[in-house]
């Protein structure tokens, strides 16, 4: 043991920036590996707490207030009924902002489908005009309990008693009208009746909205939410984090245990004569082992002893999503099971590698086997040697001889050294696909920054003039947005139609045509996947009870509603119903302009009568997404530079032999040492190289993947632009070679009697 210690002690002077990176590393994946399992958890747990709290039902159906709803209670699968509630669709505002919402009436005594409070109380028939917010809906306008919500184009007044989380979709602006609960009695005018159903099998959720729409009628039924979707949208963003997180960590994972790996292969090739004297004083193969083995465990050990102490104690404390993340992820029930099985896991997998080169040492002979008296390099090909002879510096090719001449070996250490370059390449593409959702939001389907709600005292003529008449505003579309069944009446998909057939709207298409024809419409990622069909054919949908059968010629890049939407013009729509008129109006604007003024202008000029906000950009809730991809990219860089020491000290060990001859033939240690640096920068540039070649179309594959599993639909993914590719290739090559210089310069400058002990 005594022996064992010394040796390893001995080879942590000799390696300490290894060790040190090695620590660093292991901590930093452990580190990423720990914040997705909380992202994880942060995003399911939250919406699944809220779900069982507020004994919500699987599946709302909106309908007319003429329908039976006492027939769902009998439908089989169904077990039991929330509601029905009046509901009434209007607009409130406050502190100048305004929103969309559905003012729903509880009675105050039930707990059926009553979500759980944030702030202030529940609703109390001493205050009838109380109301409670959901807590995304108060955000948006600023409002907390005391506050007063005024309801434009009427003198009414509300008041809020409460804050509250929800399990249904949450509020999105010109999206998703924001929920308001009141007593019944403040719902004097119902538009219509929310009824929820309770599911004794939630996995039958689509065929119990079918079977309830056939007993209701289509024409009863104005919209259809169910759990999957709000649960979906709940944890969003969320799980995205969690996902690029889990992927690179996993992927530095593999990085840094391939790494360990060639480093353990390396310095056995340079310590063959150690490892048999080992041997002849007595050392058994497992002992050899596990010199190698416990000392790297002990390296990856404390590097996820200290990611794991880290993400305990300062975890919550980091800034924005991730922070709270953490926050709720560590009162969860599994929270101490995680803590303790990624940190555990990842020391073990380093472990696996680890013992699968140190075998390599158990193997070592007692007495050491002679060296081929052949140069370490084989022999010069025919091509080095008229390269030699065409005064090309000697540096260059016997650079490039030493790097590649050993095909196996150069080929490991290529590998090793691509795999995490190639995850930085993805990393950056990554980070320049969220560029792109800003600098060119017309590109990924958001050709327009404003969107403008009119009430019904504005007419189509006086709205239109009003918004064109600000200098800053290009362009405004016309258009509506409904609610309708799909074709096998188990999911609400949005129905747009936005400008005409002469001032058409500006869809983004990634596959397809425009639709400038009668009956013709563009879908996205997400309406396609739930329906099952493809551009080119025809669907059939549900608006109230009248059919509308479009088709669908392009696909379009939609990022809002998950991607289920189909588009058409504001014309097609008229010709099935000539009274249409429009409800909102899409603005673009001049390059320049500020959202915000124009915005403000609007509402000023419209008295009330405009809701103008901004178009909701899917990109503003990933702004985590920068840090964590600086994160990955500074541990994969870090796994990087191990991978690097190791190549360079394998090279400069395999080249002790080769002194003797390039002294021998006139070379200078200056030279000798340019050698071994061209041939470490040009192992980089291999690396960076097949890291560009494989990197780039891999994170095109996986961000069109997300795009599509998201609902957007793939044609999003930017890659990194050359300049930055060059960068990144120089910075890896210019690395290599200044790491290798000292390490090449010393051992060119040996005194003899050293070398030929080497060479021995």
């Amino acid at each position: 043991m005594r022996a064992t210690l010394r040796w390893a002690h001995s080879d942590l002077r000799t390696h300490r920036g290894e060790a040190l990176f090695l620590v660093l590393a292991t901590a930093g994946i452990v580190a990423s590996l720990l914040l997705a399992t909380a992202l994880f958890g942060y995003a399911t747990n939250p919406w699944q707490r809220v779900f069982t709290q507020s004994h919500g039902a699987h599946v709302w159906l909106h309908t007319d207030t003429a329908a039976d709803t006492g027939k769902l209670a009998d439908l089989d699968g169904v077990a039991s009924v929330v509601g029905p509630y009046p509901s009434a669709a209007t607009t409130v505002s406050a502190r100048g902002s305004r929103a969309a919402v559905e003012l729903r009436g509880m009675p105050e005594g039930s707990s059926d489908g009553r979500p759980p409070l944030v702030s202030g109380h529940w609703l109390d028939p001493s205050h009838p005009n109380g109301v409670v917010l959901e807590s995304h809906l108060a955000r948006a306008l600023l409002a907390g309990p005391g506050d007063t919500l005024d309801v434009p184009g009427t003198a009414r007044e509300l008041t809020v008693v409460g804050l509250a989380d929800s399990a249904e979709p949450r509020y999105r602006p010109g999206e998703q009208p924001g929920l308001v609960w009141a007593l019944p009695s403040a719902v004097p005018d119902p538009g219509g009746q929310v009824i929820g159903l309770r599911l004794t099998d939630p996995g039958d959720t689509s065929y119990i909205v079918q079977r309830a729409v056939t007993v209701l009628g289509s024409g009863a039924i104005g919209e259809v939410s169910t759990w999957q979707q709000a649960r979906a949208e709940a944890q969003g963003d969320n799980r995205l984090l969690g996902q690029v997180l889990g992927l690179f960590g996993l992927g530095a994972l593999v990085a840094a245990g391939l790494a360990v790996h060639g480093a353990i292969g390396t310095r056995i090739r340079g310590h063959l004569r150690d490892l048999s004297v080992l041997k002849a004083i007595g050392f058994t193969p497992g002992q050899v082992v596990r010199i190698f083995l416990l000392q790297h465990l002990a390296y990856a050990l404390l590097g996820a002893l200290a990611a794991a102490a880290l993400a305990e104690a300062l975890g919550s404390r980091i800034p924005g999503r991730l922070g709270d993340a953490v926050g709720v992820w560590q009162g969860l029930p599994g929270h101490t099971a995680a803590l303790l099985v990624v940190p555990v896991g990842a020391v073990l997998f380093i472990g696996a590698t680890t013992g699968l080169a140190a075998w390599r040492a158990g193997r070592v002979p007692p007495v050491p086997v002679p060296r081929s008296a052949a140069t370490s390099g084989g022999r010069l090909s025919g091509v080095a040697r008229r390269a030699l002879g065409m005064r090309i510096p000697p540096a260059l090719v016997l650079g490039w001889h030493r790097a590649f001449t050993r095909r196996p070996r150069s080929l490991a250490t290529v590998a090793r050294l691509t795999l995490p370059l190639l995850l930085i390449v993805v990393a950056m593409s990554a980070w320049t696909t969220l560029d792109r959702f800003h600098s060119e939001p017309e590109q990924i389907g958001l050709p327009t920054t404003l969107s403008v709600r009119a009430d019904a005292g504005v007419g189509e003529r006086q709205a239109r003039s009003l918004l064109e008449s600000d200098p800053e505003v290009a362009a405004a579309y016309p258009g509506v947005e409904t609610a309708s069944l799909g074709p096998s009446q188990t999911a609400t998909i949005a129905l747009r139609g936005l400008g005409t057939r002469q001032d058409p709207y500006p869809y983004t298409l990634a596959e397809g045509r425009p639709a400038l024809g009668a009956d013709e419409a563009v879908a996205g990622q997400g309406l396609l996947d739930l329906l099952d069909v493809r551009v080119g054919d025809w669907v059939r949908m549900t608006v109230g009870d009248q059919p509308q059968i479009l088709h669908i010629v392009g696909r379009s890049i939609e990022p809002e509603n998950a991607g289920r939407v189909i588009s058409t013009s504001l014309d097609t729509l008229r010709e099935n119903n000539p009274g249409l008129r429009p409800t909102l109006y899409e603005l673009r604007l001049d390059p320049g302009a500020d959202p915000q003024e124009v915005a403000d202008r609007l509402a000023a000029a419209g008295r009330g009568h405009l809701d103008v906000h901004r178009v909701a950009n899917p990109a503003d809730g990933l702004s985590p997404l920068r840090a964590v991809v600086a994160w990955l990219i500074a541990v994969l860089a870090l796994i990087g530079l191990i991978e690097l020491l190791t190549a360079i000290g394998g090279t400069v060990r395999e080249s002790e032999r080769d002194l003797l001859a390039l002294k021998a033939i006139g070379l200078s240690p200056r030279q000798i040492t340019a050698i071994t640096v061209t041939a470490t920068g040009l192992t980089a540039l291999a690396a960076v190289l097949a890291a560009i070649a494989l990197g780039l179309p891999l994170a095109r594959w996986l961000i069109d993947a997300q795009g599509r599993s998201s609902g957007i639909g793939s044609g999003i993914a930017q890659g990194p632009s050359a300049i930055l590719m060059v960068l990144l290739g120089a910075a890896a090559v210019l690395c290599a070679g200044a790491l290798a210089a000292l390490p090449a310069a010393r051992a060119a400058r040996r005194r003899l009697a050293d070398t030929l002990s080497a060479v021995a």
